[in-house]
């Protein structure tokens, strides 16, 4: 009698049809799980442009459209359809705002495992305000009334009459503002200065021009004569054409020559396009013994973290955005 031989045919199948599954679960957890984290990265990047865009049209006093800003923000920063922005917090006051962004994925290998959709969600806040103190880029300080004076913006003031702030235009035009000895207005004493040797500089860090700290209702040294401060060179002057800064503005000052100094009110936003200092100059504005700068106050939303804020500071065209932890 012959023996049966040992037959494995059919052993394979009987494996692969066990496996299937399993492989289609671990399919739905690459596959799906993938997708979905692309999807909540999207809606992440939406909800942060969402509340930025929120923080700066607040900050230029304009509120009333951030509900339309959250959803386009939502709708451009998805590859997909279906994705909602929503405002669910604002505050004006404080200056805080936070959207939501939500979207459906569907799931390709889900439904296996009973799972056709999820729901997907995120967050993010955001801060705005007015700068309170911070580093000054040029080491230039300027009174409120020579910035009223020689630029015809308008000073806000409260009921007792004291300056509040400023109403910077939209688009202001391109102007030549002069030092206090060449301005030739009312702002100044008999010599023609705020203050007997105060040519409007502040004393830089002695290592960096580009750096001097100051902050509101506080007092800055500043740095007689009317030639620039010594550690600045054209070059620290000429990197800012084109750009905006922040200018303190001061409202009181006091001493003369090395121990004069101001105390900031607040911080002018400035684009720079010329300048004259005597030897460092750039596209010249005026000539000889005149100090000068020339460009437009504007409204301007920094984003950088060189000044801290507040939404009680004084409005003077300049504001802060951030992001902040929800």
């Amino acid at each position: 009698m012959q023996r049966l031989k040992k037959n494995d045919r059919g052993a394979v199948a009987v494996i692969v049809s066990l496996m299937v599954l399993p492989i289609m679960i671990l399919a739905a957890l690459a596959i799906d799980i993938g997708a979905m984290h692309a999807d909540r990265q999207q809606l992440q990047t939406g909800a942060d442009a969402a509340v930025l865009a929120a923080a700066q049209d607040c900050a230029r006093d304009d509120c009333s459209t951030t509900a339309d800003t959250a959803q386009d923000m939502a709708v451009a920063n998805f590859n997909g359809n279906g994705a909602n922005g929503t405002i669910t917090h604002l505050d004006q006051t404080a200056g805080e705002v936070r959207a939501e962004t939500s979207a459906v994925r569907e799931h390709w290998f889900g439904p296996i495992v009973g799972i056709d959709e999820t729901e997907l969600r995120a967050q993010s806040s955001a801060r705005w305000g007015y700068p309170t103190g911070g580093t000054a880029v040029m080491p230039l300080a300027y009174s409120w009334c020579e910035l009223e004076a020689q630029t015809g913006i308008s000073v806000l003031r409260d009921s007792s009459g004291a300056v509040t702030g400023v109403d910077i235009p939209s688009t202001t035009p391109d102007r030549t503002i002069y030092s206090t000895k060449a301005s030739k207005t009312e702002c100044t004493g008999r010599s023609n200065n705020v203050l007997p040797g105060g040519f409007g500089w502040l004393e830089p860090n002695p290592s960096a021009c580009g750096k001097t700290e100051s902050v509101i209702d506080g007092w800055v040294e500043t740095d007689p004569g009317n030639s620039a401060p010594s550690p600045c060179v054209n070059a620290d002057f000429k990197k800012w054409i084109g750009k905006t800064v922040l200018l303190p503005i001061f409202d009181f000052a006091e001493g003369t020559g090395n121990n004069a100094r101001y105390q900031i009110f607040g911080y002018a936003a400035f684009t720079l396009s010329g300048y004259h200092f005597g030897s460092i100059s750039h596209n010249a504005p005026c000539s000889g013994s005149d100090r000068c700068v020339r460009g437009s106050f504007d409204r301007f939303v920094d984003l950088s973290e060189n000044f801290e804020y507040s939404p009680s500071s004084p409005r003077m065209g300049a504001s802060v955005v951030a992001l902040t932890a929800d």
